[in-house]
């Protein structure tokens, strides 16, 4: 008779080895690492526990009881990352193709269920063909016991989504409902229905990369916040993009220790260009703001008339968006406030102060804008500024137009502080607009119509295109040189940082989704 503990051993080698070596390869041979190999290079060196790697499916049809693999195609446990602790699962493609069973579905459930109760963030390395569909039923009702533990955790703890291989059907939702997903380039993708079903319905020839490829997904649909070249890449991102986030909604971001000296910047002062109509890159105020080397951009390739992302302030974490004049002027369209939108309320549901960088000539005009809900995906922005509790503070740059300027973490939306640069413009529009309404008459009637409008349009920029008359309402709290905005900043944010804000008693608002 075996030793006890020789059994054990046995059983757990088999369970480490998943579907066996040749699959193993079959992994690598693709330029994918396996599961066990993603927990390695994502968490601390030997901090990895296991839990369920003896687990076993229930299913006695089709055969599939004599195939039969310990931990039944997902990885699951905890461990730390920069020795902060996660729970993490791994789903494992050498079994069964990383199908999810009953048995895998509640593995998931589990280690959701643990990071809910200690109060930490939840890494899910997704590498799935789908549900197992020897199981029927049950497979489906394991995924809809995960998407229900996503809705419980969301807001509670971060959830981070890695897309390292296939992601089809309703295991799509999953990752879709949780705070960040990453995607690997030319070995991930996901969609609710393949190229093959695709054809069948619309007649369209579309290849996998082309419905539902990392770059699919980060240019054009916006499901994907950050892609990568290879794993390795991506679990690299989560570590990075952790670092930025408090262990659960209870919790404030580590700081990293700072010591204050002269934070002036004397390169924000030459940024922004004299002529109004030239773009520039707000990357460039940002960088010259925070700490070195400290921006994480999120949804980089999506919406582009829009920056968001994390950074550090004097060693503090925070959140950060920004119009870009470099594309579209730095307009809000449907895709941009939506963008907006999102990361505003993930960074208020962890305690992430707010830094709105303000560049913005208005809303996108036209059909298309109209007609694909602008009214509504420009509300979301409004209504997530208005709600957010985190300290709020405002810098405008140049152009604060119309009902954008409202929406754009104005004052009068709940905004802490607002500061703006001496070239900044807060008006209902532009001054060459406005003079051809306010004044059309005058303009119609004049002997020279072009050397009207360009005097009356003279006249408004001077009476409109500027910071003052906001500041002498108390909507713009100071309008300061650019170089002194690192130092005013980190003033704000220190003054802010046990700031108690108390919405109304509700069950819950009712964002226009």
């Amino acid at each position: 008779m075996k030793d006890k503990k020789q059994i054990l051993e046995e059983k757990l080698a088999k369970s480490r080895l998943g579907g066996g070596q040749h699959r193993i390869d079959k992994q690598h041979d693709k330029g994918k690492l396996t599961a066990r190999e993603r927990l390695h290079f994502l968490l601390d060196d030997g901090s990895f526990e296991e839990m369920g790697a003896l687990v076993t499916h229930r299913t006695q049809d089709f055969g599939m009881e004599k195939e039969v693999y310990y931990g039944d195609g997902v990885v699951t446990g905890y461990g730390t990352i920069n020795g902060r602790q996660v729970c993490i699962f791994a789903q494992d493609f050498t079994v069964f193709g990383g199908a999810l069973s009953e048995t895998h579905a509640e593995k998931i459930c589990k280690i959701i269920d643990i990071a809910l109760k200690i109060g930490v963030p939840i890494s899910g390395l997704n590498d799935s063909g789908g549900a197992r569909i020897q199981e029927g039923v049950r497979s489906l009702g394991g995924y809809a016991d995960i998407f229900y533990k996503n809705v419980m955790a969301s807001g509670v703890v971060p959830q981070i989504s890695a897309i390292l291989g296939p992601c089809a059907g309703g295991a799509v939702y999953s990752p879709a409902m949780t705070d960040f997903t990453l995607m690997v380039e030319n070995t991930s993708y996901m969609f609710v229905t393949g190229p093959n079903v695709v054809k069948t319905v619309t007649n369209e020839e579309v290849t996998s990369e082309e419905l539902g490829g990392a770059l699919t997904h980060a240019t054009k649909s916006g499901v994907t916040h950050l892609t990568a070249v290879n794993d390795l890449q991506c679990l690299d991102q989560i570590k990075r993009m952790i670092s930025y986030m408090p262990q659960n909604c209870e919790d404030a971001p580590d700081d990293i220790p700072y010591e204050l000296a002269d934070e002036t910047r004397e390169v924000l002062e030459n940024i922004v260009p004299e002529n109004s109509s030239q773009p520039y890159d707000m990357r460039n105020v940002i960088n010259g703001i925070i700490d070195e080397e400290t921006f994480f951009e999120i949804h980089k390739e999506y919406a582009q008339n829009m920056v968001v992302g994390f950074a550090r302030l004097a060693g503090k974490s925070i959140g950060i968006v920004a119009n870009q004049p470099m594309f579209l002027a730095g307009v809000l369209d449907v895709d941009s406030s939506r963008k907006a939108a999102r990361f505003t309320r993930f960074c208020d549901c962890f305690n992430i102060p707010l830094l709105v960088l303000v560049d913005v000539p208005g809303f996108l005009p036209g059909t298309d804008q109209e007609w694909n809900g602008i009214i509504i995906n420009g509300a979301k922005l409004l209504y997530a500024l208005s709600e957010a509790t985190v300290p709020k503070v405002t810098v405008i740059t140049r152009k604060a137009y119309g009902g954008a300027y409202d929406v754009m973490n104005s004052k009068h939306i709940g905004a802490d502080l607002n500061y703006a640069w001496p070239s900044a413009e807060i008006a209902v529009m532009g001054a060459k607009g406005a003079s051809e309404i306010i004044f059309r008459k005058e303009i119609d009637a004049a002997e020279d119509p072009v050397a009207k409008l360009a005097e009356k349009e003279a006249a408004y920029a001077k009476k409109f295109a500027n910071p003052y008359s906001a500041a002498e309402r108390g909507f713009i709290d100071e309008v300061i040189l650019p170089k002194n905005t690192r130092r005013k900043l980190i003033k704000a944010y220190a003054l802010l940082q046990n700031k108690v804000a108390v919405l109304p008693k509700k069950k819950h608002g009712n964002i226009p989704l």
